[in-house]
């Protein structure tokens, strides 16, 4: 199969997008997250900007709903709307499915990165916005290996690829499952190991969706 690095990046927007979305709409922060997470997606859509109209109108919508962080629904339709567009440049190229699962498992994991950083801000905010980005972040995850078993492009782990796909893969589900119980700790320190593992998971999820893609020995050129 033919890998395009759009692909991948749409989904990171999308997911992010549609958390800034979800986040606007519970109206349980301020509009800092909404700028911080909105410009985030924007620049890592940038690339679909540069390739097709649909990602210029995905990276304008994004950027507008950042800057309409003040009005909960004005900010929530326009991200949304900022997502949806990410998602249809994605779904292009990999199908509906595997797009939601991809944008799932980046967006929820980073976007609770990204809002366990607001904790330093306001200890008081609700620890249930993290569990739930969490755990869409997991869903995403074990989506995505379901769906790679289903195409026939997961690898049996005697393959050097296939194990570290399968490793990466449950190195993720295990952060988000460490995540989920950090949160349960009743002390601040709780959150600053959610916010930390979620670091590491967003890099392994993005690997993760990275594998289970692309072409990997033709991209290093092994044969």
């Amino acid at each position: 199969m033919t890998f395009e690095p759009i692909l991948l990046l749409s989904m990171w927007a999308a997911g992010l997008a549609f958390v800034a979305g979800v986040v606007a709409w519970w109206g349980i922060v301020g509009r800092g997250y909404l700028w911080l997470t909105g410009a985030t997606a924007a620049v890592i859509g940038l690339a679909a900007a540069f390739d097709s109209t649909p990602g210029i109108i995905a990276v304008v919508l994004t950027l507008a709903a950042a800057a309409a962080a003040d009005r909960r629904v004005a900010s929530t339709v326009l991200f949304t709307a900022g997502g949806l567009a990410f998602l249809w440049i994605a779904a292009g190229l990999d199908g509906w499915i595997a797009a939601i699962a991809g944008s799932a498992a980046l967006g929820g994991i980073t976007g609770e990165m990204l809002l366990g950083h607001w904790f330093l801000i306001d200890p008081t905010l609700p620890r249930w916005a993290l569990r739930r980005l969490d755990v869409a972040g997991g869903l995403g995850v074990v989506a995505e290996i379901i769906i790679a078993g289903v195409r026939g492009t997961l690898r049996p782990p005697t393959d050097l690829f296939g194990f570290a796909y399968l490793a990466l893969a449950a190195t993720s589900v295990l952060l988000a499952v460490g995540v989920w119980y950090s949160l349960r700790e009743k002390g601040y320190e709780g959150v600053m190991a959610a916010t930390g593992l979620s670091y590491l998971a967003t890099l392994t999820v993005l690997a993760v969706a990275f594998l289970g893609r692309a072409p990997v020995e033709e991209l290093l050129g092994i044969t």
